[in-house]
């Protein structure tokens, strides 16, 4: 019953606080969280969510939080407990409600970080323990809206709701489904992390296309882009590659040709981000274009 929405009958009250008894438990209304017009009275009949606080006692609400049990709504992350899951902030002013590590990536990684916001509802236990559940794939498809044709190059604001290997499954700020994949951002991206980015393409799967690369990514081509985020996840920032490596070796690293490899690393050589080492046949990262970007 905890993580509803209960009516029950004044039967108690004090300057502070109504007390509601539902089904013969009793509840602690504030009188500050009262919100209906006609203030209660013994005996009366007040409807409110009901829940236990962060200290163990029994409360009624009429500030409603943002989720249900029927309701999916926004939260924001307060807290990670790694062995536990996170914390969000449902609207209820002293007690946050915690998404499982069962619900959450694999990859620690991935987990979202404090002030990430999340898309759950509610779910009461046998135990009547109250938790947040994520919306799936099917509550963001019909949340989703339909975009314009004419969104190539322009910049979004999105929230990512699931994220994989492949990529991240991301809702923008006016609620269109787009994809980042791997190869379009610096790093992995975090359930719940919020970041701008800009649109790419149209998938096929009607959703549209990210990149959250940097804006200094534009001014070079795809192999470019590819080589520099290389160098990047490598914790020396080199690679055993130059303008003299043998074409088969570029071929199985990068999967382009020789002719590419040199086109993209001229680009990397002229805009100061990369030098090469012709005598160990290296080429090092040395000016990340991502730090200066704003």
């Amino acid at each position: 019953m905890l993580g509803t929405i209960q009516t029950g009958k004044v039967t108690d009250q004090n300057d502070d606080a109504f007390y509601v008894q539902v089904e013969g438990i009793t509840y602690e209304l504030k009188r500050y969280e009262v919100t209906q017009e006609k203030i209660p009275e013994l005996g009366d009949e007040v409807t409110g969510f009901i829940y236990e606080n962060q200290h163990h006692e029994k409360e009624m609400t009429q500030f409603l939080p943002f989720a249900g049990q029927d309701q999916y709504g926004w939260g924001k992350v307060t807290a990670v407990r790694p062995g536990l899951g996170v914390f969000v902030d449902i609207g209820l002013e002293d007690k946050d409600v915690v998404l499982s590590m069962d619900d959450l990536p694999r990859d620690h990684a991935r987990w979202p970080r404090k002030d990430d916001r999340l898309m759950v509802k509610l779910e009461t236990d046998d135990k009547d323990r109250i938790w947040a559940k994520l919306a799936d794939e099917n509550i963001f498809d019909q949340l989703s809206a339909h975009f314009p044709n004419s969104m190539v190059n322009t910049d979004v604001f999105a929230t990512v709701y699931a994220s994989r290997e492949i990529g991240a499954f991301v809702l923008t700020d006016k609620y269109y489904l787009a994809f980042i994949h791997s190869s379009q951002m610096v790093r992995p991206l975090r359930l719940g992390e919020q970041l701008k980015a800009r649109v790419i393409g149209i998938s096929r799967y009607g959703r549209l296309n990210l990149s959250s690369l940097p804006r200094a990514f534009e001014e070079i081509d795809d192999d470019a882009a590819m080589i520099l985020m290389s160098l990047r996840r490598k914790p020396t920032k080199t690679l055993p590659f130059y303008d003299k490596s043998d074409a088969v070796e570029i071929k199985n690293y990068f999967g382009i040709s020789k002719s590419a490899f040199k086109r993209a690393l001229g680009h990397l050589l002229k805009n100061g981000w990369v030098t090469e080492d012709k005598e160990s046949g290296t080429i090092t990262l040395v000016k990340d274009p991502d730090e200066n970007d704003e």
